[in-house]
Protein backbone atom coordinates (compact mmCIF):
# COMPACT_ATOMS: atom_id res chain seq x y z
CA UNK A 1 0.00 0.00 0.00
CA UNK A 2 1.40 3.39 -0.99
CA UNK A 3 2.25 5.77 1.83
CA UNK A 4 0.19 8.56 0.22
CA UNK A 5 -2.96 6.46 -0.02
CA UNK A 6 -3.89 5.38 3.51
CA UNK A 7 -7.39 4.29 2.48
CA UNK A 8 -7.25 2.64 -0.97
CA UNK A 9 -10.51 2.56 -2.93
CA UNK A 10 -12.01 5.48 -1.05
CA UNK A 11 -10.91 8.74 -2.66
CA UNK A 12 -13.03 11.12 -0.51
CA UNK A 13 -11.74 9.51 2.69
CA UNK A 14 -8.19 9.63 1.36
CA UNK A 15 -8.49 13.36 0.72
CA UNK A 16 -9.89 13.83 4.23
CA UNK A 17 -7.01 11.87 5.72
CA UNK A 18 -4.44 13.98 3.88
CA UNK A 19 -6.20 17.14 5.05
CA UNK A 20 -6.05 15.94 8.66
CA UNK A 21 -2.35 15.17 8.33
CA UNK A 22 -1.62 18.67 7.05
CA UNK A 23 -3.92 20.49 9.50
CA UNK A 24 -2.21 22.76 12.01
CA UNK A 25 -3.77 24.71 14.80
CA UNK A 26 -3.58 28.49 14.34
CA UNK A 27 -5.27 31.76 15.06
CA UNK A 28 -8.01 32.74 12.61
CA UNK A 29 -9.56 36.19 12.75
CA UNK A 30 -12.98 36.81 11.23
CA UNK A 31 -15.20 39.87 11.43
CA UNK A 32 -18.72 39.44 12.67
CA UNK A 33 -21.53 41.94 12.41
CA UNK A 34 -24.96 42.08 13.94
CA UNK A 35 -28.22 43.11 12.28
CA UNK A 36 -29.79 45.93 14.28
CA UNK A 37 -32.83 46.69 12.10
CA UNK A 38 -34.81 45.05 9.27
CA UNK A 39 -37.52 46.54 7.08
CA UNK A 40 -38.66 47.52 3.59
CA UNK A 41 -36.08 45.31 1.90
CA UNK A 42 -33.04 46.72 3.69
CA UNK A 43 -31.04 45.91 6.82
CA UNK A 44 -28.78 47.94 9.10
CA UNK A 45 -25.69 46.14 10.39
CA UNK A 46 -23.32 47.06 13.21
CA UNK A 47 -19.75 45.90 12.90
CA UNK A 48 -17.89 44.62 9.80
CA UNK A 49 -15.44 47.56 9.61
CA UNK A 50 -13.69 46.15 6.51
CA UNK A 51 -16.88 45.77 4.46
CA UNK A 52 -16.86 47.66 1.15
CA UNK A 53 -19.53 48.83 -1.25
CA UNK A 54 -21.14 45.98 -3.26
CA UNK A 55 -19.80 43.30 -0.93
CA UNK A 56 -22.13 40.36 -0.39
CA UNK A 57 -23.15 39.68 3.19
CA UNK A 58 -24.06 36.18 4.35
CA UNK A 59 -26.53 36.17 7.23
CA UNK A 60 -26.63 33.29 9.70
CA UNK A 61 -30.26 32.33 9.02
CA UNK A 62 -29.72 32.05 5.23
CA UNK A 63 -30.49 35.50 3.87
CA UNK A 64 -28.17 37.41 1.54
CA UNK A 65 -27.65 41.15 1.31
CA UNK A 66 -25.60 43.59 -0.74
CA UNK A 67 -23.71 46.45 0.95
CA UNK A 68 -25.22 49.67 -0.36
CA UNK A 69 -24.36 52.35 2.18
CA UNK A 70 -21.38 52.90 4.49
CA UNK A 71 -21.92 54.96 7.63
CA UNK A 72 -19.80 55.85 10.62
CA UNK A 73 -21.47 53.38 12.97
CA UNK A 74 -23.78 51.32 10.75
CA UNK A 75 -23.74 49.98 7.23
CA UNK A 76 -26.86 49.64 5.13
CA UNK A 77 -27.47 46.68 2.83
CA UNK A 78 -30.24 45.76 0.41
CA UNK A 79 -31.72 42.29 0.75
CA UNK A 80 -31.42 39.89 -2.19
CA UNK A 81 -32.74 36.84 -0.33
CA UNK A 82 -34.89 37.15 2.77
CA UNK A 83 -36.01 34.32 5.02
CA UNK A 84 -38.90 34.59 7.50
CA UNK A 85 -36.43 34.07 10.35
CA UNK A 86 -34.48 37.26 9.62
CA UNK A 87 -34.66 39.67 12.56
CA UNK A 88 -32.57 42.03 14.66
CA UNK A 89 -29.69 40.19 16.30
CA UNK A 90 -28.92 37.99 13.28
CA UNK A 91 -25.20 37.47 12.74
CA UNK A 92 -23.69 38.78 9.50
CA UNK A 93 -20.38 38.04 7.77
CA UNK A 94 -18.71 39.34 4.63
CA UNK A 95 -18.91 36.42 2.19
CA UNK A 96 -15.91 37.44 0.13
CA UNK A 97 -17.90 36.87 -3.08
CA UNK A 98 -18.85 39.35 -5.80
CA UNK A 99 -22.29 39.50 -7.34
CA UNK A 100 -22.54 37.46 -10.56
CA UNK A 101 -25.04 35.51 -12.65
CA UNK A 102 -24.84 32.34 -14.72
CA UNK A 103 -24.43 33.11 -18.43
CA UNK A 104 -24.30 31.15 -21.67
CA UNK A 105 -26.49 29.31 -24.15
CA UNK A 106 -28.16 27.35 -21.36
CA UNK A 107 -30.25 30.43 -20.62
CA UNK A 108 -31.95 30.46 -24.03
CA UNK A 109 -35.65 29.80 -23.69
CA UNK A 110 -35.57 30.26 -19.92
CA UNK A 111 -37.28 32.57 -17.45
CA UNK A 112 -35.01 33.56 -14.56
CA UNK A 113 -34.74 36.07 -11.74
CA UNK A 114 -31.90 38.62 -11.35
CA UNK A 115 -29.82 36.07 -9.43
CA UNK A 116 -30.18 33.44 -12.16
CA UNK A 117 -32.68 31.22 -10.31
CA UNK A 118 -35.31 29.62 -12.58
CA UNK A 119 -38.87 30.95 -12.52
CA UNK A 120 -40.30 28.58 -15.14
CA UNK A 121 -40.52 25.48 -12.96
CA UNK A 122 -37.59 23.77 -14.69
CA UNK A 123 -34.18 22.75 -13.38
CA UNK A 124 -31.55 25.46 -12.86
CA UNK A 125 -30.01 26.54 -16.19
CA UNK A 126 -26.94 24.62 -17.28
CA UNK A 127 -24.17 27.19 -17.39
CA UNK A 128 -20.41 26.77 -17.07
CA UNK A 129 -19.57 30.48 -16.82
CA UNK A 130 -20.63 33.40 -14.71
CA UNK A 131 -20.71 37.08 -15.59
CA UNK A 132 -20.27 40.03 -13.25
CA UNK A 133 -23.56 41.84 -12.78
CA UNK A 134 -21.82 45.20 -12.36
CA UNK A 135 -18.94 45.32 -14.84
CA UNK A 136 -17.14 48.24 -16.52
CA UNK A 137 -18.21 49.17 -20.03
CA UNK A 138 -15.86 48.31 -22.93
CA UNK A 139 -13.14 50.94 -23.49
CA UNK A 140 -13.16 53.13 -26.57
CA UNK A 141 -10.33 51.17 -28.21
CA UNK A 142 -12.44 48.00 -28.05
CA UNK A 143 -15.40 49.56 -29.89
CA UNK A 144 -16.24 49.89 -33.55
CA UNK A 145 -18.66 52.06 -35.50
CA UNK A 146 -22.30 51.02 -35.69
CA UNK A 147 -22.42 49.79 -39.29
CA UNK A 148 -25.05 47.05 -39.54
CA UNK A 149 -28.81 47.50 -39.33
CA UNK A 150 -30.99 45.79 -36.75
CA UNK A 151 -34.43 45.41 -38.32
CA UNK A 152 -37.39 45.75 -35.97
CA UNK A 153 -40.06 44.61 -38.44
CA UNK A 154 -41.82 47.98 -38.03
CA UNK A 155 -42.42 49.79 -41.31
CA UNK A 156 -42.20 53.25 -39.80
CA UNK A 157 -39.02 52.55 -37.79
CA UNK A 158 -37.01 50.55 -40.33
CA UNK A 159 -37.65 53.20 -42.97
CA UNK A 160 -37.54 56.53 -41.11
CA UNK A 161 -35.96 55.88 -37.69
CA UNK A 162 -33.45 53.07 -38.38
CA UNK A 163 -31.63 51.25 -35.58
CA UNK A 164 -28.13 49.81 -35.87
CA UNK A 165 -26.58 46.89 -34.02
CA UNK A 166 -24.87 48.28 -30.95
CA UNK A 167 -27.15 51.32 -30.73
CA UNK A 168 -29.07 52.50 -27.65
CA UNK A 169 -32.53 53.58 -28.78
CA UNK A 170 -34.99 54.91 -26.21
CA UNK A 171 -38.69 53.99 -26.37
CA UNK A 172 -40.54 56.87 -24.70
CA UNK A 173 -44.18 57.78 -24.23
CA UNK A 174 -47.16 57.60 -21.88
CA UNK A 175 -48.35 54.35 -20.41
CA UNK A 176 -50.47 52.13 -22.67
CA UNK A 177 -49.36 53.49 -26.06
CA UNK A 178 -47.64 50.34 -27.36
CA UNK A 179 -44.01 50.59 -26.23
CA UNK A 180 -43.97 47.02 -24.91
CA UNK A 181 -45.78 45.76 -28.03
CA UNK A 182 -43.13 47.38 -30.22
CA UNK A 183 -40.33 45.84 -28.16
CA UNK A 184 -41.95 42.40 -28.41
CA UNK A 185 -42.33 42.79 -32.18
CA UNK A 186 -38.63 43.61 -32.39
CA UNK A 187 -37.67 40.50 -30.41
CA UNK A 188 -39.98 38.35 -32.53
CA UNK A 189 -38.46 39.77 -35.73
CA UNK A 190 -35.00 38.51 -34.71
CA UNK A 191 -36.13 34.91 -35.20
CA UNK A 192 -33.73 33.17 -37.57
CA UNK A 193 -31.40 36.17 -37.75
CA UNK A 194 -28.82 34.97 -35.23
CA UNK A 195 -29.59 37.70 -32.69
CA UNK A 196 -29.91 36.55 -29.07
CA UNK A 197 -32.43 38.57 -27.05
CA UNK A 198 -32.77 39.35 -23.35
CA UNK A 199 -36.09 40.81 -22.19
CA UNK A 200 -35.84 42.41 -18.72
CA UNK A 201 -39.11 43.01 -16.86
CA UNK A 202 -38.88 45.35 -13.87
CA UNK A 203 -41.66 45.85 -11.34
CA UNK A 204 -44.64 44.68 -13.40
CA UNK A 205 -47.57 42.67 -12.08
CA UNK A 206 -47.58 38.93 -12.66
CA UNK A 207 -50.35 38.98 -15.26
CA UNK A 208 -48.27 41.33 -17.44
CA UNK A 209 -45.21 39.10 -17.02
CA UNK A 210 -47.17 36.01 -18.06
CA UNK A 211 -48.56 37.87 -21.08
CA UNK A 212 -45.05 38.78 -22.28
CA UNK A 213 -43.77 35.22 -21.86
CA UNK A 214 -46.77 33.67 -23.61
CA UNK A 215 -46.53 36.17 -26.47
CA UNK A 216 -42.90 35.24 -27.08
CA UNK A 217 -43.61 31.52 -26.75
CA UNK A 218 -46.58 31.57 -29.14
CA UNK A 219 -44.54 33.50 -31.72
CA UNK A 220 -41.66 31.02 -31.49
CA UNK A 221 -39.34 33.74 -30.18
CA UNK A 222 -38.61 32.26 -26.76
CA UNK A 223 -36.07 29.86 -28.29
CA UNK A 224 -33.65 32.72 -29.02
CA UNK A 225 -34.53 34.75 -25.92
CA UNK A 226 -34.07 34.89 -22.18
CA UNK A 227 -36.69 36.57 -20.00
CA UNK A 228 -35.36 38.05 -16.76
CA UNK A 229 -38.12 38.96 -14.31
CA UNK A 230 -38.25 41.04 -11.15
CA UNK A 231 -42.00 41.37 -10.66
CA UNK A 232 -43.79 43.98 -8.57
CA UNK A 233 -44.00 41.83 -5.42
CA UNK A 234 -40.31 40.95 -5.30
CA UNK A 235 -37.67 42.59 -3.11
CA UNK A 236 -36.67 46.10 -4.20
CA UNK A 237 -33.05 44.95 -4.25
CA UNK A 238 -33.83 42.47 -7.02
CA UNK A 239 -35.73 45.11 -8.99
CA UNK A 240 -32.69 47.35 -8.71
CA UNK A 241 -30.35 44.60 -9.96
CA UNK A 242 -32.59 43.32 -12.79
CA UNK A 243 -31.34 45.58 -15.65
CA UNK A 244 -27.70 44.97 -14.70
CA UNK A 245 -28.26 41.21 -14.56
CA UNK A 246 -29.94 41.22 -17.99
CA UNK A 247 -27.07 43.29 -19.36
CA UNK A 248 -24.55 40.76 -17.98
CA UNK A 249 -26.35 37.89 -19.76
CA UNK A 250 -26.34 39.73 -23.10
CA UNK A 251 -22.79 40.97 -22.56
CA UNK A 252 -21.46 37.42 -22.29
CA UNK A 253 -22.87 36.60 -25.73
CA UNK A 254 -21.49 39.85 -27.12
CA UNK A 255 -18.02 38.92 -25.87
CA UNK A 256 -18.35 35.65 -27.80
CA UNK A 257 -18.83 37.61 -31.04
CA UNK A 258 -22.61 37.34 -31.24
CA UNK A 259 -25.22 40.00 -31.88
CA UNK A 260 -27.57 40.58 -28.96
CA UNK A 261 -30.61 42.70 -28.16
CA UNK A 262 -31.61 43.65 -24.61
CA UNK A 263 -34.92 45.32 -23.71
CA UNK A 264 -35.27 47.12 -20.35
CA UNK A 265 -38.98 47.27 -19.54
CA UNK A 266 -38.95 49.71 -17.91
CA UNK A 267 -36.36 52.10 -16.47
CA UNK A 268 -38.98 54.42 -14.94
CA UNK A 269 -39.84 51.72 -12.42
CA UNK A 270 -36.14 51.00 -11.97
CA UNK A 271 -35.46 54.67 -11.17
CA UNK A 272 -38.30 54.77 -8.64
CA UNK A 273 -36.96 51.61 -6.98
CA UNK A 274 -33.50 53.15 -6.73
CA UNK A 275 -35.02 56.31 -5.25
CA UNK A 276 -36.89 54.20 -2.68
CA UNK A 277 -33.75 52.34 -1.62
CA UNK A 278 -31.68 55.52 -1.49
CA UNK A 279 -34.18 57.38 0.70
CA UNK A 280 -34.53 54.42 3.05
CA UNK A 281 -30.75 54.34 3.37
CA UNK A 282 -30.75 58.08 4.18
CA UNK A 283 -28.95 59.29 1.07
CA UNK A 284 -29.43 62.99 0.30
CA UNK A 285 -32.37 63.53 -2.08
CA UNK A 286 -32.00 65.65 -5.20
CA UNK A 287 -34.35 66.76 -7.93
CA UNK A 288 -37.79 65.09 -7.58
CA UNK A 289 -36.28 63.25 -4.56
CA UNK A 290 -34.06 61.12 -6.82
CA UNK A 291 -30.48 60.67 -5.60
CA UNK A 292 -27.86 62.69 -7.41
CA UNK A 293 -26.20 59.63 -8.97
CA UNK A 294 -29.29 58.41 -10.86
CA UNK A 295 -27.79 59.73 -14.11
CA UNK A 296 -24.56 57.82 -13.45
CA UNK A 297 -26.54 54.68 -12.63
CA UNK A 298 -28.33 54.56 -15.99
CA UNK A 299 -25.34 55.73 -18.01
CA UNK A 300 -23.22 52.98 -16.42
CA UNK A 301 -25.84 50.48 -17.55
CA UNK A 302 -26.37 51.73 -21.10
CA UNK A 303 -22.69 52.39 -21.85
CA UNK A 304 -22.17 48.62 -21.81
CA UNK A 305 -24.17 48.40 -25.05
CA UNK A 306 -21.89 48.79 -28.04
CA UNK A 307 -20.45 47.19 -31.16
CA UNK A 308 -17.08 45.58 -30.48
CA UNK A 309 -14.32 45.69 -33.07
CA UNK A 310 -12.99 42.62 -34.88
CA UNK A 311 -10.12 42.16 -32.42
CA UNK A 312 -12.70 41.78 -29.63
CA UNK A 313 -14.83 39.32 -31.62
CA UNK A 314 -17.10 41.79 -33.44
CA UNK A 315 -20.15 41.15 -31.26
CA UNK A 316 -22.77 43.77 -30.48
CA UNK A 317 -25.36 44.60 -27.84
CA UNK A 318 -28.31 46.75 -28.88
CA UNK A 319 -30.32 48.30 -26.05
CA UNK A 320 -33.99 49.30 -26.13
CA UNK A 321 -34.68 51.00 -22.78
CA UNK A 322 -38.33 51.86 -22.16
CA UNK A 323 -39.25 55.00 -20.22
CA UNK A 324 -42.69 56.23 -19.22
CA UNK A 325 -43.83 59.85 -19.42
CA UNK A 326 -46.85 61.55 -17.87
CA UNK A 327 -49.20 63.46 -20.16
CA UNK A 328 -46.56 63.46 -22.88
CA UNK A 329 -44.09 65.54 -20.86
CA UNK A 330 -40.57 64.60 -21.92
CA UNK A 331 -38.81 67.42 -20.05
CA UNK A 332 -38.98 65.76 -16.62
CA UNK A 333 -35.90 64.52 -14.82
CA UNK A 334 -35.58 60.83 -15.75
CA UNK A 335 -36.72 61.15 -19.42
CA UNK A 336 -34.28 63.99 -20.09
CA UNK A 337 -31.48 62.00 -18.47
CA UNK A 338 -32.11 58.99 -20.68
CA UNK A 339 -32.56 61.08 -23.83
CA UNK A 340 -29.07 62.51 -23.25
CA UNK A 341 -27.56 59.07 -22.62
CA UNK A 342 -29.04 57.22 -25.61
CA UNK A 343 -28.42 57.51 -29.36
CA UNK A 344 -31.97 58.51 -30.22
CA UNK A 345 -35.57 58.03 -29.19
CA UNK A 346 -38.80 56.64 -30.60
CA UNK A 347 -41.64 58.77 -29.27
CA UNK A 348 -45.13 57.30 -28.83
CA UNK A 349 -47.86 59.95 -29.04
CA UNK A 350 -51.26 59.81 -27.29
CA UNK A 351 -52.96 61.84 -30.04
CA UNK A 352 -51.89 59.36 -32.74
CA UNK A 353 -52.97 56.41 -30.60
CA UNK A 354 -56.42 57.94 -30.09
CA UNK A 355 -56.71 58.53 -33.85
CA UNK A 356 -56.05 54.83 -34.55
CA UNK A 357 -52.60 55.29 -36.05
CA UNK A 358 -50.68 52.24 -34.79
CA UNK A 359 -47.90 52.02 -33.90
CA UNK A 360 -48.46 55.51 -32.47
CA UNK A 361 -44.96 56.76 -33.33
CA UNK A 362 -44.52 60.49 -33.86
CA UNK A 363 -41.90 60.87 -36.60
CA UNK A 364 -41.43 64.57 -35.89
CA UNK A 365 -40.27 63.92 -32.30
CA UNK A 366 -38.38 60.70 -32.98
CA UNK A 367 -34.77 60.58 -34.06
CA UNK A 368 -32.01 58.03 -34.64
CA UNK A 369 -28.66 59.80 -34.46
CA UNK A 370 -26.46 56.97 -35.73
CA UNK A 371 -28.90 54.45 -37.20
CA UNK A 372 -28.70 56.01 -40.66
CA UNK A 373 -25.03 55.01 -40.86
CA UNK A 374 -26.04 51.38 -40.45
CA UNK A 375 -28.95 51.45 -42.90
CA UNK A 376 -28.52 49.52 -46.13
CA UNK A 377 -27.68 51.99 -48.95
CA UNK A 378 -30.62 50.85 -51.08
CA UNK A 379 -33.08 51.21 -48.20
CA UNK A 380 -31.55 54.55 -47.26
CA UNK A 381 -32.14 55.97 -50.75
CA UNK A 382 -35.79 54.94 -50.79
CA UNK A 383 -36.47 55.88 -47.17
CA UNK A 384 -34.97 59.35 -47.59
CA UNK A 385 -37.58 60.22 -50.18
CA UNK A 386 -40.34 58.74 -48.03
CA UNK A 387 -39.44 60.74 -44.94
CA UNK A 388 -39.26 63.98 -46.91
CA UNK A 389 -42.69 63.36 -48.44
CA UNK A 390 -44.19 62.44 -45.08
CA UNK A 391 -42.85 65.49 -43.23
CA UNK A 392 -44.06 67.81 -45.99
CA UNK A 393 -47.48 66.18 -45.79
CA UNK A 394 -47.70 66.73 -42.03
CA UNK A 395 -47.00 70.44 -42.52
CA UNK A 396 -49.49 70.83 -45.37
CA UNK A 397 -52.23 68.89 -43.60
CA UNK A 398 -52.48 71.62 -40.98
CA UNK A 399 -53.91 73.99 -43.59
CA UNK A 400 -56.73 71.59 -44.46
CA UNK A 401 -58.09 71.86 -40.92
CA UNK A 402 -58.99 75.51 -41.52
CA UNK A 403 -60.77 74.86 -44.81
CA UNK A 404 -58.10 76.61 -46.82
CA UNK A 405 -58.28 76.14 -50.59
CA UNK A 406 -55.11 74.57 -51.95
CA UNK A 407 -53.80 74.45 -55.49
CA UNK A 408 -53.79 71.15 -57.35
CA UNK A 409 -50.12 70.32 -56.71
CA UNK A 410 -50.53 70.78 -52.95
CA UNK A 411 -53.72 68.72 -52.95
CA UNK A 412 -51.88 65.91 -54.74
CA UNK A 413 -49.13 65.95 -52.10
CA UNK A 414 -51.71 65.74 -49.34
CA UNK A 415 -53.43 62.77 -50.98
CA UNK A 416 -50.08 61.06 -51.42
CA UNK A 417 -49.21 61.73 -47.76
CA UNK A 418 -52.49 60.24 -46.56
CA UNK A 419 -51.77 57.15 -48.63
CA UNK A 420 -48.34 56.86 -47.02
CA UNK A 421 -49.83 57.24 -43.55
CA UNK A 422 -52.25 54.39 -44.25
CA UNK A 423 -49.38 52.22 -45.50
CA UNK A 424 -47.36 52.86 -42.32
CA UNK A 425 -50.16 51.57 -40.08
CA UNK A 426 -49.32 48.16 -38.71
CA UNK A 427 -50.96 45.73 -36.29
CA UNK A 428 -48.98 44.39 -33.36
CA UNK A 429 -47.23 41.00 -33.64
CA UNK A 430 -46.96 41.36 -37.42
CA UNK A 431 -43.31 42.28 -38.10
CA UNK A 432 -42.39 42.72 -41.76
CA UNK A 433 -39.25 41.39 -43.39
CA UNK A 434 -37.05 44.13 -44.80
CA UNK A 435 -37.53 42.79 -48.35
CA UNK A 436 -41.29 43.25 -48.06
CA UNK A 437 -40.76 46.76 -46.75
CA UNK A 438 -38.38 47.61 -49.57
CA UNK A 439 -40.94 46.42 -52.11
CA UNK A 440 -43.63 48.85 -50.96
CA UNK A 441 -41.07 51.67 -50.67
CA UNK A 442 -40.10 51.24 -54.32
CA UNK A 443 -43.75 51.01 -55.37
CA UNK A 444 -44.67 54.16 -53.44
CA UNK A 445 -41.71 56.23 -54.62
CA UNK A 446 -42.42 55.32 -58.25
CA UNK A 447 -46.08 56.26 -57.93
CA UNK A 448 -47.33 52.72 -58.51
CA UNK A 449 -49.67 53.03 -55.52
CA UNK A 450 -51.11 56.42 -56.48
CA UNK A 451 -54.84 56.25 -56.94
CA UNK A 452 -55.31 53.12 -54.82
CA UNK A 453 -58.54 53.47 -52.84
CA UNK A 454 -58.25 53.54 -49.07
CA UNK A 455 -60.60 50.59 -48.66
CA UNK A 456 -58.57 48.48 -51.12
CA UNK A 457 -55.21 49.17 -49.44
CA UNK A 458 -55.42 46.60 -46.57
CA UNK A 459 -55.98 43.69 -48.95
CA UNK A 460 -53.22 44.97 -51.21
CA UNK A 461 -50.73 45.16 -48.33
CA UNK A 462 -51.80 41.80 -46.93
CA UNK A 463 -50.59 40.09 -50.09
CA UNK A 464 -47.26 41.91 -50.08
CA UNK A 465 -45.12 39.81 -47.67
CA UNK A 466 -45.86 36.57 -49.52
CA UNK A 467 -45.25 38.26 -52.86
CA UNK A 468 -41.90 39.67 -51.69
CA UNK A 469 -40.79 36.26 -50.39
CA UNK A 470 -41.80 34.58 -53.66
CA UNK A 471 -39.87 37.11 -55.73
CA UNK A 472 -36.60 35.95 -54.16
CA UNK A 473 -34.99 39.37 -54.49
CA UNK A 474 -32.37 40.82 -52.16
CA UNK A 475 -31.47 44.41 -51.31
CA UNK A 476 -28.51 44.10 -53.69
CA UNK A 477 -30.79 43.31 -56.64
CA UNK A 478 -31.09 45.98 -59.33
CA UNK A 479 -33.91 48.45 -58.74
CA UNK A 480 -35.49 47.68 -62.11
CA UNK A 481 -36.23 44.14 -61.00
CA UNK A 482 -37.84 45.45 -57.84
CA UNK A 483 -40.06 47.72 -59.93
CA UNK A 484 -41.08 44.74 -62.04
CA UNK A 485 -41.93 42.76 -58.90
CA UNK A 486 -43.91 45.68 -57.49
CA UNK A 487 -45.87 46.10 -60.72
CA UNK A 488 -46.69 42.39 -60.82
CA UNK A 489 -47.74 42.47 -57.16
CA UNK A 490 -50.17 45.37 -57.70
CA UNK A 491 -51.63 43.92 -60.90
CA UNK A 492 -52.11 40.53 -59.26
CA UNK A 493 -53.78 42.06 -56.21
CA UNK A 494 -56.12 44.12 -58.39
CA UNK A 495 -56.73 41.36 -60.87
Amino acid sequence: MAATDPLPGSAPLARQARWLEAYRLGLRVAEQGTVVAVGDGIIWVRGLPSAAMDDLLALSEGSTALVFHLGRDLLGAILLKESPALSAGTVAHVSGLRLSIAVGDGLLGRVIDPLGAPLDGLAPPQATARGAIDAPSPPIVARDFVNEALYTGSKIVDSMIPIGKGQRQLLIGDNGLGKTAFALDTVINQKGKGVYCVYVIVGQKRSSVVSVIETLRNAGALAHSTVLVAEASTLPGLKYLAPFAGCAVAEAWMRQGRDTLVVYDDLSTHARTYRELSLLLRRPPGREAYPGDIFYLHSRLLERSTHLNAAQGGGSMTALPIIETELGEIATYIPTNLISITDGQIYFEQRLFAAGFLPAIDVTKSVSRIGGNAQDPAVKREAGRLKLDYLQFLELEIFTRFGARLEASMEAKIQRGRLLRDILKQDRLTPWAIEAQFLWMVAFNDGLLDGVATEALPALLAALPARAAAAGLTLDTARERWIQAATAWIQEAKG
